[in-house]
């Protein structure tokens, strides 16, 4: 990959045979280019559809009850091997870890979006940034949800 901006720099990228994850599904979005989709997912963005195979269908059991769900998803088009990036949003340059890009070590991206609807094996949701077609890591109920209650002053 040559695609290096101005004052970034690379480092061998390591080999992906460290990890064994099982991609549960496929993202459907608009967006079939880097430049078109969006840096942050909106709420009331566009429908998406998220497809979930076989056997891990019946895992969405329940998941209707959720107005929002975590999505977890491969950033299998981005590069891995940039540690200081040069943002063209931002003057300066920053290191990876400070940033929300898709560029990555492990490009694995995450965003909060409103679950629309259940269609069998497919999820229609607001708010994704992602490209048509990235693998699908995992789906939670927004964590948000599950904070715990303050208990009662004595």
């Amino acid at each position: 990959m040559t695609d290096i901006r101005p004052h970034e720099i690379s480092v061998p990228a390591p080999q992906p045979d460290d990890a064994r994850l099982h991609f549960i599904g496929r993202i459907h979005t608009p967006w079939n280019d880097r430049k078109e989709c969006p840096h942050q997912g909106k709420i009331d963005g566009p429908e998406c559809r998220i497809e979930i195979f076989e056997p891990w269908v019946q895992a969405l059991e329940g998941i209707e009850k959720f107005e929002r769900v975590e999505v977890l998803y491969w950033l299998d088009k981005s590069r891995r091997d940039l540690v200081i990036q040069n943002p063209d949003h931002s003057e300066g340059t920053s290191g990876t870890f400070a940033l929300r890009s898709p560029v990555r070590p492990n490009p694995i991206g995450t965003v909060i979006a409103r679950l629309v609807s259940v269609e069998g094996a497919n999820l229609i949701v607001r708010g994704l940034d992602c490209l048509n077609g990235t693998p699908l890591i995992d789906l939670k109920p927004d964590r948000c949800t599950f904070t715990p209650k303050t208990p009662p002053a004595s």
